[in-house]
């Protein structure tokens, strides 16, 4: 992606977003790394071996389905899955719409099956636990990568309490804009970037098809500032060592 945006005259920020859990308050939590070395051990080790769990997770979970009689496959939901870094609930339930079941991606039937089970209720037939790492970790892993870790969207998770502890981890930055955010959101996740001296993000989690939101490419720009922010802040990490060498990237041979 960086080459193909060179070559349009694109600057592309190599970037990630870790699923990761706050295992003091027990909820989810998301964590972005901006100009990270993609390649890098420190995210291989952390990342793949959730990718492989989330991948036969769905798989379990499409065999399940057609023994609860939906009429989809296997073959169906990897074709919808093509290109990616593996099958996903949004894929599953591409399927389904194709086959006629619903008519969008997130809606009754996505909360139906795929229903965690909250408040005693039984969970949903599509609903598998999944693997969580650990927020620190997940930091530390940018980090090591060469990135500048952020906060995604506190206002979705509930984060904005977690954000001292995160801080002493090595976070850098909060999303302040974002399509779940509202004015609240956004105040409150300013004024912790005033406090602790973070960059302020924001972006559109564009998704595409699979997006949740009607927000287009491009909205909650947070402006060129942001960007510049994060620039120099990998520069300054450059400059003192706190990138890890190329050496420590696993063998390409």
């Amino acid at each position: 992606m960086v080459i193909a945006g060179e070559r349009r005259g694109v600057e592309v920020i190599p970037g990630i977003e870790i699923s990761a859990y706050d295992t003091r308050r027990n909820r989810r939590i998301h964590i972005l790394g901006y100009y990270i070395d993609s390649g890098h051990i420190s995210l291989s080790e952390l990342c793949n071996p959730l990718l492989a769990e989330r991948h036969q997770n769905c798989y379990l979970i499409v065999k399940q389905l057609v023994d609860a009689g939906y009429k989809i496959t296997w073959e169906q939901v990897q074709q919808f899955a093509k290109g990616g870094t593996g099958v996903y609930k949004q894929h599953i339930m591409h399927a389904l719409l194709v086959s006629g079941y619903t008519k969008t991606i997130y809606g009754d039937l996505y909360k139906k099956l795929f229903s965690r089970g909250k408040d005693g209720e039984t969970p949903g037939i599509a609903y598998l636990p999944t693997t969580y790492v650990d927020a620190h970790s997940a930091i530390q892993a940018v980090l090591q990568a060469g990135g500048i870790p952020v906060l995604a969207h506190p206002g979705q998770y509930g984060s904005f309490e977690a954000v001292p502890e995160l801080v002493a981890s090595g976070l850098a930055g909060i999303e302040v804009r974002h399509p779940l955010h509202g004015l609240e959101d956004e105040a409150e996740a300013s004024r912790l970037a005033t406090e602790y001296g973070l960059i302020q993000t924001g972006g559109s989690d564009f998704h595409g098809f699979y997006g949740e939101t009607d927000y287009t490419l491009g909205s909650k720009d947070p402006g060129v500032g942001s960007v510049e922010a994060l620039k120099a802040l990998r520069s300054k990490h450059i400059q003192n060592g706190v990138v890890i060498n190329h050496a420590a990237h696993p063998s390409s041979s």
